[in-house]
């Protein structure tokens, strides 16, 4: 499982995926999609557009990853999770079929989503790219509408160290004819959208700035990127016959709707505890700007990183008066505690490391009073092992 285990779990390429989806018929040519991909924003962007479609009438699938809490919200239709007697059946009915070719957990899952979608004849599926896309398992389908968030330096080792590079192959889940809207116009990524779309025959849509005044419930301002993205791409989906006040509804209702999680959460008031899976320097730095604007008398930074991250540098986006609690998430993944530690010698901002996110958290509210904001972000393990501690 990558999210777990890193680069010895990632294996691109679509080879096996094809092999098992021949073996399951071929279930994502039983219901139309649209593809998400991007380096931040794809999660909130594929879940804003589910909220539309299914405040249009669509049964309307949700393939999304990696989960939180529950291995079934990957895998929703109008924001129900997978039951988990379906989940038994999928994998006791393919199961020697898995061993003997030894597919990865996201090929398995992604095949179990379109399984399920087919099985119960969805209108849509919004699918969500795991790790880049020309090689994600995902990139089988032939959607509607390709959409591509925003280019970003993550997963360098396995997607190119620049932007151009991760863009080509980001750009990879544009298909042929098939209209294709970009999040973000950037002048090292824009020739390589445009060169792709040319080369595929498909219309290629730049997200303008000043697209629509919607609102949405998901908070955080660095939202209203994806709204601009998802609304251009849901007038494109529909010809422009979806009225603005029905996509305004479907964006007034994404956690309904879709029970999402993670993004700008607000899960305490006094202190005010806000939760947020930002996990790149890129998404940290929308929420370093978030934080600028809100009102607090003291801030408390909860954070944990897999390994490959510049730990100082992104330190070094927050209030320099912040006070830091550094753990590691619970996953072979992360950052050691001894790691984290042995990086942070010498630094002259306020850390305290603790040897659990858990314990963290805990320093954090007990070190703040009501009036002060305490963020957990970082990683999604980290908002993972909160919402579990919480929920408890």
């Amino acid at each position: 499982m990558y999210q777990r285990k890193g680069p010895k779990a990632y294996r691109p390429g679509l080879d096996s995926m094809h092999k098992l989806d021949k073996h399951l018929k071929h279930p994502h040519r039983e219901f139309k999609s649209i593809h998400v991909g991007g380096t931040n924003g794809k999660g909130s962007t594929a879940h804003i557009i589910a909220s539309v479609l299914q405040e249009a009438g669509f049964k309307t699938g949700l393939y999304s990853s990696p989960h939180l809490l529950d291995f079934r919200e990957r895998i929703k239709i109008d924001g129900l999770m997978i039951p988990k007697q379906q989940v038994v059946d999928f994998v006791f009915n393919n199961k020697s079929f898995f061993e003997k070719n030894k597919f990865s957990f996201f090929e398995m899952t992604v095949g179990m989503a379109f399984w399920y979608f087919s099985k119960k004849k969805v209108d849509y599926a919004v699918i969500e790219v795991g790790l880049g896309g020309r090689l994600d398992a995902t990139n089988i389908i032939t959607p509607e509408l390709s959409i591509i968030t925003n280019i970003g330096l993550d997963h360098v080792e396995f997607l190119g160290d620049n932007h151009a590079a991760i863009a080509k192959e980001k750009a990879g889940i544009i298909k042929n004819k098939i209209p294709v809207v970009i999040g973000e116009k950037k002048y090292s990524t824009q020739k390589i959208f445009q060169e792709k779309a040319f080369s595929c025959n498909s219309s290629l849509h730049f997200v303008k700035k000043d697209s629509n005044n919607y609102f949405s419930d998901l908070k955080g301002s660095y939202q209203i990127k994806n709204i601009r993205t998802a609304s251009t791409a849901l007038n494109i989906i529909s010809n422009g016959s979806f009225d603005k006040s029905l996509i305004q509804k479907g964006l007034s209702n994404v956690l309904k709707n879709t029970k999402l999680m993670g993004r700008w959460q607000i899960i305490k008031d006094h202190p005010k505890v806000i939760l947020d899976v930002a996990h790149n320097k890129e998404g940290l730095i929308e929420i370093a700007k978030q934080i600028s604007i809100q009102k607090y008398r003291k801030l408390h930074v909860v954070l944990g990183f897999i390994k490959g991250r510049n730990i100082k540098d992104l330190l070094a986006l927050f209030p320099i008066k912040s006070n830091f609690y550094l753990s590691s998430p619970n996953i072979e993944r992360a950052i050691p505690l001894i790691d984290l530690r042995n990086k942070l010698k010498g630094s002259e901002l306020n850390i305290k490391t603790d040897k659990s996110i858990v314990d963290a958290y805990k320093n954090a509210l007990s070190n703040s009073n009501s009036s002060d904001l305490i963020i957990v972000t970082g990683s999604t393990f980290v908002v993972a092992e909160i919402l579990k501690f919480v929920k408890k």
